[in-house]
């Protein structure tokens, strides 16, 4: 579980990182879709993360386990990217609260999503 967090810490900074410089730098008015740029960056650097380093299993080809993680969190990134859009763009919320609220409904749903349908030895 502590891997899982490390992993996750970098990979949420990493997307909202990238998250702020499309919006604070390059002045992209919406959140919602600078969000859905910003959420390819995170979650390949999750992947790489969750492969290597938290669950370690690298048995299955590489294309196969990206395959149902990007599955997974394309999913995970819509669902982000909607609620980012609801509460900063059509409600006028502060995106960074939004993006808190996003990112913590999605720790739950990814780490029941990876270690259930990704990182399984029976998938």
């Amino acid at each position: 579980m502590a891997r899982y967090i490390i992993n996750g810490i970098i990979a949420t900074i990493i997307h909202f990182c990238t998250l702020s410089f499309i919006i604070e730098i390059a002045n992209m008015q919406h959140a919602g879709t600078a969000n859905f740029i910003a959420a390819f960056f995170g979650i390949s650097a999750s992947f790489f993360g969750s492969r290597y380093f938290v669950f370690k299993k690298t048995a299955p080809p590489i294309l196969t386990q990206a395959t149902k993680f990007w599955l997974l969190y394309t999913i995970m990134a819509i669902v982000h990217g909607l609620i980012l859009f609801i509460w900063s763009d059509l409600a006028g919320y502060d995106y960074r609260i939004g993006f808190l609220l996003s990112t913590g409904l999605q720790v739950i749903v990814s780490y029941l999503g990876n270690k259930a349908l990704v990182f399984n030895d029976k998938t």
